[in-house]
């Protein structure tokens, strides 16, 4: 079998695009944020066509596929693009994201705030992230299933795996690692999971985690070898952009070796507004196109 290493894509919430279609949009973004900073490495990338896999999760949860004819476009011109305008810079450090930001911030603190302010977008999140917690349906578990075969087949194989959760996915990667680790016979270990705009930083998501209510290695999964977060500047769902501050007593209690949290600018665009918190503009970013190419020379 196989050993060569995978890297295991878990998306964020709202419906995403058919599986193949998907798929292939993903990579292009994430193989053209490594060529650019070491085409070799791209190269061996795209000839090994197990070497990458998304969890197509959102079909299960919402029923629907998003057509992708809406987003080639923008991904064209963020493929085009090579770093982050002055004017996007401009925009994700503006006085009204940073205001933003402090309200969310304040709310996660405080979630009474929320009614007050919260949008259709905020409000859709949150009954989504309900909907999870609450498992209604069993549709959490069925998620987490989702994840756990692709993790148990490369496990056996005994290949490398980085498990990258985006959002939401980071999340779902989080409670489906918690899982396997306090589960009898289960000896699947990633070597490093990658998460980008992560929620997980809100007490708001920290109070639904698996494994939140349990003291010492019972309250966290043991088996994560490294841990690497990245957040956008102007970030409106990784508010709280550092994770090692929460999480950082997994390393105290030798779970993990480290978690380091990395900032960048993303620079992806929706329909010409600025989007720092979209996927294709996180996998293109040369912050995560240098962890991906990092960890790949490493494990080869």
């Amino acid at each position: 079998m196989s050993r060569s290493p995978l890297i295991l894509y878990v998306p964020g919430l709202r419906p995403k695009p058919e599986y193949s279609l998907h798929r292939e949009q993903v990579l292009r973004c994430l193989l053209e944020g490594v060529r650019r900073i070491d085409p070799d490495t791209a190269d061996e990338m795209a000839q090994d066509e197990h070497c990458f896999d998304i969890v197509s999760w959102t079909y299960e949860f919402y029923g629907t596929h998003r057509d992708i004819n809406l987003d080639l476009a923008d991904i064209e011109a963020v493929l085009r693009q090579k770093q982050a305008a002055a004017e996007d810079r401009e925009i994700a450090t503006s006085w009204k994201r940073r205001f933003l930001r402090s309200l969310y911030g304040a709310a996660d603190h405080l979630p009474f705030l929320i009614p007050h302010f919260a949008d259709e977008e905020v409000e859709l999140q949150l009954r989504d992230l309900h909907r999870y917690a609450k498992n209604e349906g069993d549709i959490a578990e069925i998620v987490r299933r989702a994840v756990k075969i692709p993790l148990r087949a490369a496990a056996s194989a005994g290949r490398p795996i980085l498990l990258y959760g985006h959002s939401m996915g980071s999340v779902i990667g989080y409670d489906t690692l918690w899982q396997l680790s306090h589960e009898p016979e289960e000896e699947i270990r990633i070597d490093l999971m990658l998460t980008t705009g992560s929620p997980l930083g809100q007490r708001l998501i920290q109070r639904r985690l698996k494994g939140f209510r349990k003291q010492g290695v019972e309250r966290f999964p043991g088996n994560i070898r490294r841990w690497i977060n990245i957040a956008a500047i102007g970030e409106l769902t990784a508010i709280d952009m550092t994770l090692n501050n929460d999480f950082g007593e997994m390393i105290r209690l030798g779970l993990v070796e480290d978690i380091e949290d990395l900032e960048t600018y993303n620079y992806y665009r929706m329909n010409g507004v600025l989007n720092v918190h979209a996927e294709y503009g996180y996998l293109v970013n040369e912050v995560a196109a240098n962890v991906i190419r990092t960890w790949w020379r490493e494990v080869r």
